[in-house]
């Protein structure tokens, strides 16, 4: 199979329909082989009916519906456990992604050699109050992950099966799939810029909270992605920093407090009337407890069922 599309939707009834009729028209055009999988994030209105009704017009039309709404990061995790297309192209529901962009992002990946090329909605038809946060979080993402694109959070993207299947999405990190698919070595990542059209139907599903989630879900990544296996690393070096720099201030003012008493023979303030001292102790206070905090978050990951969980490029000989 050449492609397969996954199309989280949340309660959009009135624009399934000519989504699904727009992008069997492209697939028809271009002769590609294809399947549309419909994932229902928990709709209240009709939208599973529509998809049920569709189905029966078109055997390349599958869905799966939650019982409940889990996130468009759950919706795309399932989805992706299930097709099998050579390229897998994610798209919006609401219409505002252009099945016409589909070709060209397959050609990137077949004939190019991407391993993911993400859209870039360069002209948005959306209000300053979101367009203005979703540049700051794409320049923090950039900054923090070393990946240049500018339009993470777009989605309309193409991958390679082989990539799909190799990374997990959870929580909120649909905004962030690039930068899971680099950290699982596949580090071939394109852009490409793509039409944003008006939304037709109905009202944007994400508010204002989504920027604050976002960022703690980039910070969540960063650190999972780099100490995720090695948390001692972390919590152990900067504890240790902390210890190192507590304890040299502390015998630093020891230190000076004996050179005044037997070397100078003059008076000087206590060591315990300082305020640097006791700055010095909640310093060698905070990096114990980092170490430790270390050393615990070690014991759990050695124990974690994925703890060797090592992904390959090839093999030889091997069954």
């Amino acid at each position: 199979m050449d492609i397969s599309i996954v199309v989280p939707l949340l309660n959009e009834e009135e624009s399934i329909p000519e989504l699904s009729s727009w992008i069997e028209r492209v697939m028809q055009e271009h002769s590609f082989s294809y399947e549309i999988l419909f994932v229902n994030d928990g709709s209240s209105d009709g939208s599973w009916k529509v998809i049920q009704e569709l189905a029966t017009q078109n055997p390349n039309i599958r869905g799966l519906s939650f019982r409940r709404n889990y996130g468009k990061s759950a919706a795309l995790n399932v989805g992706f456990e299930v097709v099998k297309g050579d390229v897998v192209i994610t798209m919006d529901s609401d219409l505002q992604d252009s099945p016409d962009e589909i070709p060209e992002l397959y050609n990137m990946i077949m004939k190019e050699g991407f391993d993911m090329v993400s859209g870039w909605k360069k002209k948005r038809y959306d209000p300053i109050t979101k367009t203005i946060p979703t540049k700051f979080f794409n320049y923090a993402t950039r900054r923090m992950s070393g990946i240049k694109l500018h339009d993470f959070n777009c989605g309309l993207k193409a991958y390679k099966l082989e990539v799909i299947k190799n990374i997990e999405v959870y929580g909120e990190m649909h905004r962030y799939i690039p930068v899971i698919a680099k950290w699982a070595g596949f580090t071939k990542i394109g852009e490409k810029i793509v039409q944003h059209r008006e939304r037709k139907y109905g009202k944007t599903k994400f508010g204002l909270e989504r920027f604050v989630n976002g960022f703690l879900d980039l910070l969540s990544i960063f650190f999972v992605t780099r100490f995720g296996k090695k948390p001692m690393h972390f919590f152990g070096g900067l504890g240790s920093l902390f210890f190192i720099g507590g304890g040299i201030i502390s015998a630093w003012l020891i230190a000076q407090k004996l050179y005044h008493l037997f070397v100078l023979q003059a008076n000087v303030r206590d060591v315990t009337s300082q305020p640097l001292f006791y700055l010095a102790l909640v310093a060698m206070i905070i990096g114990t407890q980092l170490f430790l905090t270390g050393f615990i978050a070690e014991l759990v990951s050695r124990n974690a069922h994925d703890r060797n969980n090592y992904q390959f490029n090839d093999k030889i000989n091997l069954q």
